[in-house]
């Protein structure tokens, strides 16, 4: 016969401690919430860099052009109708693979001359004796993206007029009309009503062209437009390296009906279809099937598929795998790095739920005892609490993944699910397990079990050789094959288990310099020491809990600083690589005067101005690629190399031997110029000098990767400064424009370095970062607190007892805080010794320029970024440690002083 309870257990429980069920449901919510918005501020970090990185590629590289083979058809007119043109669009986006899609209101379809035409009117600028060159293509939906300014759209003549009619000076026929664009009208001067007259390249083939009307781009950065940048603007191409054969490229935009009709050259008019890929609705985990569709429409299923329902032979041009990959190698080597912060606070975090069953376990050890002694099973016991925790953690693990869910929306549930309900097991176990574990056997007695008895068993010592093992197996992949094989679970947690075996170390040597100081102690007149010094070797042996969490966060604090400190300086250094001073004016055409560069030394902010003059074709004579010469005031650009660090040199090294110059020389240039003494060289810009080498640069402010020589500007009688390189803060990017003219080029290094840190993926790895290292921090203080309030009633009675022998309010403050000294030391000092030794194991597989630099491949290897070592990061963590348990002490002392003997008395007797 069964009978029911009195009183429910959970009731009575929760009734009974409201306070620590409050407590706990907050902790739980907490972590749960940190634990589950971890993996969703990662994949919205990773999904927004994929999308960043195909949404702000050049529009050529991301599109995806398909083009028709005209040698697949008997009949290229016909494939070249509107209908049909249509119709195998229509065909090609039912036929794109997923993830792969087609936005339509950016794609466009037509037909391409396969070669350029060439201008025969003398009315048309160029730019060298080359004439200017002009495609004729059709386009569809030009009346959707772009807005008629001038005259009227084109229309295609009746069927009959054919394109390829000759025109003679006195009067073409007119087969076709076409509109250009606002900027090629401008600087092709090409009017309203105007005739182009065109002809192949190679001779024959004449095509007359009116111009009807003169168009806007609606949004010229659209796909639509920007696939080939000469559709809105004309370009400026060469026929060789000489710089005297550039000329004009542009397109003339016939209607879509003129498709049949356009001119055939050696080649017949390919039909296009440039489709613009649908990038907003991709996620990280698209990245690889969508390189698969493309390599399929290539070269695939998707390509036979295409070909047998639009019965035509297509050919398929995109770059989209090439950036994916690009992505993929960025995210594969930040991942890891990130990877170590989640480590670091998850384990924290489980840490902290440990210590609160732990605590939870020693204020009820009493009761827990009791019911063992009067015949409870351990089974029984451990369901009791499971249920008791469970009513408060399981509510609060919902509501904190539900914050994550509402706080980080559009990243995928299934990971964060799985971090939250770790969390509420862990909660909902921790109590009991350890309850079990205590009283499996009942004892008439506790026995002494703080750090300095208890001696470590044969188990305790097979764990930690199993941690050292893993550690040293992690430490050794990571040295042998870096970061960039992608994230490693082993890999990452190298720093935690660096972390757990130091809290091992330390555990087992703590004794030793307790006894070193309490012998010393003993021997002095006053029995603070001595006291403090015992009951420091008095704590419990569950101790470790509390120091593993401040060495696993202290740890994870120094190593994230470490890197956020790197990821800055390598920003910097690029930032600061790329302009080559505080600011830079540069004119392509023109030099600076003297009242301008006055104008420019008075602007706010600026200290001082370095007029530079550059020719980038300098010829040594030696029938090798061409140097660029920098002419350059020896004193301030002197000035400059010391103040951006970049070739830095003894202004000395270019004073003149005579009428002959020495010249500070790149590596190659140097090798180049080696034993030649007295050389005459000629710059078409510059003029004419005698120089000799007279020292090595490996870099130089105004310059970039070109092999370059640095000579005084008095050298050269025909001196004119092209550029201003400008130090000064505070600077002012509109007035400096305004001084420097609207053709010039100013650029600012606190520009560059914002550039630098604008990609999704490395802002969102370092806004995980920065948040994992805060939490951490919280964390950490809620293990101390959590490791002095266990101790708390102990203190607070030792201390009433101690009053009534005659202590003082000052020594019982000092007793507390001396107490409380050796194991904040102790966390202090193996956390910063901790995290030191894991960057230093780890920095030389670790290099953070693709964190800091991930779009700016170019700089990687200017703006190397080794893992180093940060003092900030180190010392401020392990100072403040130490200050909280001091601080914590301090008030307990002040708080115990302030109530009654008797009130502290009557708690109990605790030993």
């Amino acid at each position: 016969m069964s009978h029911r309870a009195v009183a429910p257990w959970v009731r009575t429980r929760l009734r009974t401690a409201p306070g620590a069920a409050v407590a706990l449901g907050v902790l739980v919510l907490v972590t749960a919430f940190l634990a589950a918005a971890y993996p969703r501020a990662v994949d919205r970090y990773q999904d927004a860099g994929l999308r960043h990185a195909l949404g702000t590629a050049p529009s050529e590289q991301r599109a995806v052009q398909v083009t028709l083979d005209p040698s697949s058809v008997p009949d290229g007119r016909l494939v070249r109708t509107p209908e049909k043109l249509r119709g195998t669009l229509q065909e090609i986006v039912r036929t794109l693979p997923a993830p792969l899609t087609a936005d339509l209101a950016d794609s466009a379809y037509g037909v391409r001359a396969h070669q350029p035409l060439v201008g025969q009117d003398k009315w048309l600028p160029r730019l060298s004796l080359e004439p200017a060159e002009l495609a004729l293509s059709t386009r569809s939906d030009l009346a959707r993206h772009s807005r008629l300014v001038e005259g009227r759209a084109a229309v295609h003549p009746p069927s009959g007029a054919g394109a390829g009619d000759d025109f003679t000076a006195d009067g073409p026929e007119v087969a076709l009309e076409g509109v250009v664009t606002r900027a090629t009208a401008r600087d092709l001067r090409i009017k309203v009503g105007a005739v182009l007259h065109l002809a192949q390249k190679s001779g024959g083939g004449n095509t007359a062209v009116r111009v009807t009307g003169i168009v806007e781009p609606l949004r010229p950065a659209s796909m639509y437009w920007d696939v080939r940048p000469s559709l809105h603007t004309p370009v400026v191409k060469a026929a060789d390296m000489s710089g005297e054969t550039d000329f004009w490229s542009a397109e003339v935009l016939l209607p879509l009906e003129a498709g049949p009709d356009l001119p055939a050259g050696r080649t017949e008019p390919a039909p296009f279809w440039d489709l613009a890929p649908r990038t907003d609705a991709l996620t990280a985990p698209d990245a690889g099937p969508l390189t698969s569709a493309v390599a399929s429409l290539e070269s695939g299923p998707a390509q036979s598929l295409l070909r047998e329902r639009a019965r035509v032979t297509t050919v398929l041009t995109t770059d989209l795998e090439t950036l994916v990959a690009r992505h993929l190698a960025s995210r594969a080597t930040i991942d890891p790095v990130v990877a170590v912060a989640g480590y670091g606070i998850g384990t924290v975090a489980g840490v902290v739920l440990l210590m609160m069953g732990a605590l939870a376990s020693a204020r009820r050890h009493g009761e827990l005892a009791l019911l063992r002694a009067r015949g409870g099973s351990v089974r029984g016991m451990a369901g009791r609490l499971c249920a008791e925790l469970a009513v408060v953690a399981v509510p609060a693990a919902a509501v904190g993944w539900l914050a994550a869910w509402l706080l980080l929306p559009g990243a995928r549930t299934t990971a964060s699910v799985l971090a939250a309900a770790a969390v509420a097991a862990t909660a909902v176990a921790g109590l009991p397990v350890r309850a079990a574990v205590a009283h499996l056997r009942p004892r008439t007695h506790g026995e002494r079990a703080d750090l300095v008895r208890a001696k470590p068993s044969r188990r305790r010592t097979v764990v930690e050789l199993t941690f050292v093992a893993l550690t040293a197996g992690a430490i050794a992949a990571l040295s042998r094959r870096g970061t960039g094989s992608g994230a490693d679970g082993l890999v990452s947690a190298a720093p935690v288990l660096v972390a757990v075996i130091a809290s091992f170390v330390l555990v087992r040597l703590y004794p030793l310099p307790l006894r070193l100081a309490a012998r010393p102690a003993a021997r002095r007149r006053g029995a603070v020491g001595f006291l403090a010094a015992a009951r420091s070797g008095r704590a419990p042996a569950t101790a470790t809990l509390p120091l593993l969490a401040l060495l696993i966060a202290l740890s994870t604090a120094a190593f994230g600083g470490s890197v956020l400190a790197g990821v800055s300086d390598s920003r910097d250094r690029a930032a600061t690589v790329t302009v080559g001073a505080d600011a830079m004016l540069r004119r392509n055409v023109g030099s600076f005067d003297a009242g301008t560069v006055a104008e420019v030394r008075r602007t706010a902010g600026v200290r001082d101005v370095s007029p530079v003059g550059v020719d980038y074709r300098l010829s040594l004579q030696d029938r090798q690629p061409d140097v660029t010469l920098v002419a350059v005031d020896p004193d301030s650009y002197a000035k400059l190399s010391r103040h951006t660090g970049i070739g830095e040199f003894d202004p000395g090294a270019l004073a003149p031997r005579g009428r002959v110059f020495p010249v500070l020389a790149s590596p190659k240039t140097a090798e180049r110029l080696a034993g030649k003494k007295d050389l005459a060289l000629r710059s078409v810009v510059l003029g004419s000098f005698t120089t000799r080498l007279g020292g090595t640069l490996s870099a130089t402010p105004v310059m970039d990767e070109r092999e370059f020589l640095v000579i005084d500007k008095a050298a050269l009688p025909g001196f004119r400064p092209s550029t201003l390189m400008i130090t000064g803060s505070g600077l002012d990017k509109k007035a400096l424009r305004a001084l420097a003219g609207r053709d010039a080029v100013v650029a600012l290094r606190t520009e560059a370095r914002a550039e630098l840190s604008d990609p999704p993926l490395q802002r969102g790895a370092e806004q995980v970062y920065t948040a994992a290292i805060a939490a951490g921090a919280g964390f950490a203080v809620l293990a101390v607190l959590l490791s002095l309030l266990q101790s708390s009633p102990e203190r607070g009675a030792l201390l009433a007892r101690l009053r009534t022998m005659g202590l003082t309010r000052r020594q019982s403050r000092r007793l507390l805080v001396f107490e409380s000294l050796p194991q904040a030391l102790l966390a202090a000092c193996g956390g910063a010794l901790v995290g030191w030794t894991a960057i230093a194991l780890l920095s030389p597989s670790i290099d953070l320029a693709t964190l800091a630099l991930a779009t700016h491949t170019h700089w990687v290897g200017t703006a190397a970024a080794p893992l180093r070592t940060d003092g900030w990061s180190l010392l401020v963590p392990a100072v403040a440690v130490v200050g909280i348990a001091t601080g914590v002490a301090a008030l307990q002392a002040w708080w115990s002083t302030r109530r009654t003997t008797t009130t502290e008395l009557r708690a109990g007797d605790a030993r």
